[in-house]
């Protein structure tokens, strides 16, 4: 081995063997400095961390350059370690010190709090994410009301208590639907109803898109006195931890609660989750149509119907294992003139032994109207 390759393996050696200990000793107490908010983005990789890291002036000169710090990365085992957060650093910080800070000391975290979640799930993202005790859970818990908590993505401090969380996640909320407010109060839909409906409309429909649809459908079964019949206001009652959202079945409908919209007329006392601004504006701009019922097929494709039979045939040729195989091209025009068909669209009468008829007793139809703007609460 030449003489100049040997003194390269030796500084590395040094320079590694300093970087170590330098770490470990930063480690245990980071230095005191006037330091800066370092932001790190969603979904940043590493290389772009380095890259803002030395755009922003932390990393510059031969000892504190970038390749110092990705050997420190190397040699501590920290690549990929490093979380998207808020960190405080210096830029008289030497980038293993840097390097360090990042993977080990944030002081604030992203948290996503996705649209349509109830408040516990909530609460228990923001407590793995910010790592509460139970106390600081149930503080959140106390303080925050079902509805009015608004789905985002947030950067929070690792020392906010579930209280300071809880107005954070209550003033975002009165910030973007301020305005939305407004709108509905000119139709006469108070801010509770507008809530509610919206939470409702959030855990039914299966994207956006669908939401002003069955918006439609909720104003025009309740403008009907119609009861809602929803599944989600069931499984809001039924939901415990580990299972928020059950799947109802045929014996849970019967359950009594102000939340069964099967036995109840009329909207839920309140919000069943958190919605999200398209939910809201559907409530206030909902698509107008004759339609009274809707159901989902297993893709998620949304299928209305104006009637109860129509309702039926939708049931039978979307949720059935065997669904009618002529009904392709639709009832009115089915081209082999099925039994199903017929008696859905009342060309037919019924036979006792088909898995489903008409029942006139299911439908509480009628022109009644009612006084939205009953609310107690503004």
């Amino acid at each position: 081995m030449n003489k100049p390759r040997k003194i390269t393996i030796i500084i590395g050696i040094i320079l590694g063997i300093v970087v170590v200990g330098l770490v470990i000793f930063y480690s245990l107490k980071p230095p005191q400095m006037d330091t800066g908010r370092f932001v790190i983005n969603l979904n940043t990789s590493e290389e772009e961390i380095i890259n803002q890291l030395e755009s922003e002036g932390y990393l510059r000169g031969w000892l504190r350059s970038p390749t110092v710090f990705k050997l420190s990365l190397s040699l501590f085992g920290w690549h990929d370690k490093i979380e998207p957060g808020a960190y405080r650093i210096s830029k008289k910080m030497f980038p293993w010190t840097i390097a360090n800070i990042l993977v080990e000391f944030p002081y604030q975290k992203w948290v996503i709090l996705p649209e349509g979640l109830r408040e516990e799930q909530m609460a228990e993202i923001l407590q793995d994410k910010l790592e509460w005790t139970d106390h600081e859970k149930e503080q959140f818990l106390l303080y925050s009301k079902e509805g009015y908590s608004f789905p985002d993505t947030y950067l929070l401090n690792l020392d906010y208590t579930g209280y300071e969380v809880g107005k954070r996640l209550k003033d975002r909320f009165n910030e973007k639907v301020a305005d939305l407010f407004k709108q509905a109060d000119e139709q006469n839909i108070l801010n509770d109803s507008l809530i509610v409906l919206a939470s409702l409309i959030q855990r039914e429909a299966a994207n956006e898109e669908q939401m002003p649809l069955i918006a439609g459908i909720i104003w025009n079964r309740w403008l009907k006195g119609m009861k809602f019949e929803l599944d989600a206001t069931l499984q809001y009652v039924l939901g415990e931890p580990d299972n928020w959202w059950k799947v109802v079945k045929p014996e849970d409908k019967q359950t009594d609660s102000p939340y069964n919209t099967y036995l109840y007329e009329g909207r839920p006392p309140k919000p069943i989750c958190n919605p999200g601004l398209a939910a809201i504006k559907a409530v206030i701009n909902p698509e107008e149509s004759d339609y009274l019922y809707y159901l989902h097929d297993s893709e998620g494709q949304i299928h209305p119907a104006k009637t109860y039979q129509e309702h039926l045939i939708n049931i039978e040729r979307y949720l059935k294992d065997n669904p009618c195989a002529v009904c392709s091209e639709g009832c009115d025009t089915c081209p082999e003139g099925c039994d199903e068909c017929l008696i859905g669209i009342g060309k037919k009468e019924k036979d006792p032994n088909m898995k489903w008829y008409y029942n006139p007793d299911n439908f509480n139809g009628g022109n009644r109207q009612i006084e939205i703007k009953t609310d107690t609460l503004k």
